[in-house]
């Protein structure tokens, strides 16, 4: 019945995805490159994450 209170989980993990991509670029910017692939790493697990709710 109150099915618009509860929050998308897919629109969580995209704001978590996008804040770890834009995380990542600063990592670069800064020339922190390990910094850079870990944090791209965990950006790519919850994109990977996203694709399986959304199917």
């Amino acid at each position: 019945m109150f099915s618009f209170f509860k929050k998308d989980p897919v629109e969580k993990l995209n704001k978590q995805y996008y804040q770890k991509l834009e995380s990542a670029m600063l990592a670069q910017r800064a020339g922190d490159i390990k910094s850079y692939s870990s944090i791209t790493a965990e950006a790519e697990a919850i994109k990977l994450e996203i694709d399986k709710i959304s199917k």
